[in-house]
Formats: structure tokens, sequence, C-alpha cells
């Protein structure tokens, strides 16, 4: 998932960008909130983790403007207010959970999934087309039930496939899942992946539309 982190305590910043990448996550951080304004309006993100009180423009203004603009990507406040009266207010304005600060960063990933899975209308932890199918939480990808061995980067673009999975998937939707600011992008490596996983799930499991991008094959083909 490409991830938006809105933190402006530089330790807790580097800790929780550092952990979700090691989860796989691209993950873009911020340290205002009129820095997060401009990247919300150019980059498409899986999920946005927002301090309240942050410099520019606070998280609380932010996560109102977006909601009024119509956008329902997944917020997460990360606060240290912890009063009943924060928690419902940041909830009121839009937000779809809220951690206080300290937090487990275990806990933090579950509720980044949960989110997602929300935000996708999914209610269980998994993603099924036919018989294709990841565990959101395990990352495990099986096919007819039996387990699929697959690369981080190999499970990214099938999670972007199968999260679209009634639309086609352009290059760089997969590219903005797999890639964060500063990570350099191979020119083939979408090409790589989508080929890795026809090996693997079949050579019809993943359609080309020439000029379009990618989608998961449905039962007309």
């Amino acid at each position: 998932m490409r991830i938006l982190l809105v933190e402006d305590d530089t330790s807790l910043g580097d800790t929780i960008q550092a952990w979700l990448r090691l989860d796989q996550h691209a993950v873009d951080w911020v340290q205002r909130g009129d820095s997060a304004q401009t990247a919300l309006m150019t980059h498409r993100y899986d999920c946005v983790l927002l301090d309240r009180g942050l410099p520019g423009l606070s998280g609380d203004a932010l996560l109102a403007q977006l909601r009024a603009e119509g956008n329902h990507v997944p917020v997460i406040l990360i606060t240290a207010f912890n009063a009943l009266a924060d928690r419902v207010e940041g909830l009121d304005l839009g937000a779809d959970d809220y951690l206080v600060k300290p937090f487990e960063l275990e806990e933090m990933s579950a509720r980044i999934r949960a989110a997602v899975r929300r935000g996708a209308g999914q209610v269980s932890n998994e993603l099924v087309h036919g018989d294709i199918a990841i565990n959101l939480d395990t990352r495990q990808a099986t096919q007819a039930g039996q387990p699929v061995a697959l690369t981080a980067r190999e499970y990214h673009v099938l999670y972007a496939l199968l999260l679209r999975r009634n639309s086609i998937v352009t290059r760089a939707q997969i590219e903005e899942t797999l890639y964060g600011w500063g990570d350099e992008v191979e020119s083939n490596a979408v090409e790589v992946y989508i080929h890795n996983l026809r090996k693997k799930l079949g050579s019809d499991s993943i359609v080309t539309v020439r000029g379009l991008g990618y989608r998961m094959k449905n039962d007309g083909g």
C-alpha cells in the first residue's frame, strides 16, 4: 500500500516510516499540514496517518477539507489528545480511526489494514476474485485454496489488481502502490511483476488492455 504519514515529531515519524517500510509499504512522510494538502492533491494514497497538531495547516482542518471535497481516503488520526471529547471530535470530523500516542506499532498496522478494508467496502480480511485470493492480514495468496508463494512486490501488484478487480488498473496506479517519493522506479518493473504473476497464477489470469493497463480476467475472458 502507499501511505501518507503526516507527523511533525521527527523521532516518531522516523520510527513509523521505518516500520511501515519494513512491512513493504511505500511511505511518503511530510511534517506540515499544507505539505500534506499538496501531496493529497497530486497522489493517490491507500491510507493517511494524520497528526492533529501540525504547522501550516492543522490535521483537523485538513481532514475537514478532505471530507468536504468528497475525498474518502481512509484517515487514522494519531494524537496525544486522549479525552473522550477529543476522540469524538476527531471521529465526527470524518476520521476512520484514532490512535493515541504512545501506541504499539503492531496495533497501528492492524488499524491500517482494517481502515483500508472498510474503505474498499471489504467486510472480510480477504480480497477474492474467482479462485484467487489474498489475506490482507497474513499476506498469503492462494489459488483454489492452495498457497501461492509471492515476493513482496508481486503481492502488492496483485493487491492493486484485486482491489480494483472490476476495473482496468493503469501502470501508474500500480507504480503508486509500489513506490514512495525518492524510490527509483525501474522502467519495466511492472511488466516483470505481471509476467511473474502470470507464471504463478496462470497465463490468462491477468489481461493486458492495450494502451490502458491491466485487469483481472473475468468469466467472459
